[in-house]
Parts: structure tokens; sequence; C-alpha cells
């Protein structure tokens, strides 16, 4: 069996308003378009996840707000605070108690580019992988029958996209 983890980096947020807390920080008009185009993307490779896994921060809620909208049916979505600025460790501890096919992770760097990188099994041709930019997405596939089987160095990169690429 085959399991896909698409792992989402939060679109572009705003800087605005300085004295902001980061954790309420907001998208900016940038980041309110890349979104929408990165669901319309994963949507039309079927990559369309049944659990969604969010910081509970407000730019990655956000995000998610303007993904879902591309995919035909909604996905079980849980916000999670503990995904907030979290570690790669934190992160696939999160993963490991998933279920379903296919899981989404909208997070923040560099944390979620670090668990890319760490997840693959052969390094990634883009170089752009490595910086992890706004609302860049790495798609990963695993040959485990449940994500408790997921283990560092044992995925295999299906896919990579940054918003420039859309």
């Amino acid at each position: 069996m085959t399991l896909r983890l698409i792992l989402t980096r939060h679109a572009k947020s705003d800087w605005s308003e300085p004295g902001q807390d980061d954790f309420d920080r907001p998208l900016n008009n940038r980041g309110r378009r890349d979104a929408p185009s990165l669901g319309r993307w994963l949507a039309s490779r079927g990559d369309v996840p049944d659990l969604v896994l969010c910081s509970a921060a407000a730019r990655t809620r956000e995000t998610c707000d303007l993904i879902l909208p591309a995919f035909p049916g909604p996905p079980q979505v849980r916000q999670i605070v503990a995904l907030y600025h979290a570690s790669p460790e934190i992160i696939l501890s999160e993963i490991l108690k998933a279920e379903g096919r296919t899981v989404m992770v909208i997070g923040h760097n560099p944390g979620i580019g670090a668990l890319a990188l760490a997840l693959l099994h052969q390094p990634p041709a883009n170089p752009r992988l490595r910086d992890f930019p706004t609302a860049a997405t790495a798609v990963i596939d695993f040959g485990v029958d449940g994500w408790a089987q997921v283990l560092t160095g044992g995925g295999s990169l299906r896919d990579f996209v940054t918003p420039d690429d859309l």
C-alpha cells in the first residue's frame, strides 16, 4: 500500500502591522493568491488529502481555508497548537498518529522543510526544497501500510512545487 504525505508551508504572511503577535499574523495579498492556486494544483493531480493537520496559527489556518475549496470533498481538518513552529520531530509525531491514505500538513519553516528533507531516501533534485519558501509543497510517497510505519529516509519525492511554478 502507498501512503501519500503532502507537506505545505503556509502562504506568504503579512508583516505590515508592527508589533503584531506572530501567532496572529494573517496572509498578505500574495499569500491569498498563492494558496488557492496551490489547492487547484493539488486537486488537478489527484492529491486530495483525507486529513489535514494544520498549525493553529492564523496564517496556516487561512492557508488551509483557501486551499480546501479546490478539493472535491472536504477533508477532515485538525488544528494543532503543537504544530506552531514545531520541530521536525514534533511534526512527525503528529503524522504517525494520522489516519487515511493521504495526509496533508500545513506548517512553518524551518520544521516543515527540514522534515521534508529528512523523510526522503534520496536528496532532492530541486534546490528550492532546501529553503522551502512560503506556500512550497512537497508530495512524498511511502510504501507502508500505516502512518505509524513511516520512518525518516523512507519516502520518495513524488513532486515539489512553489508558487513561482504554478
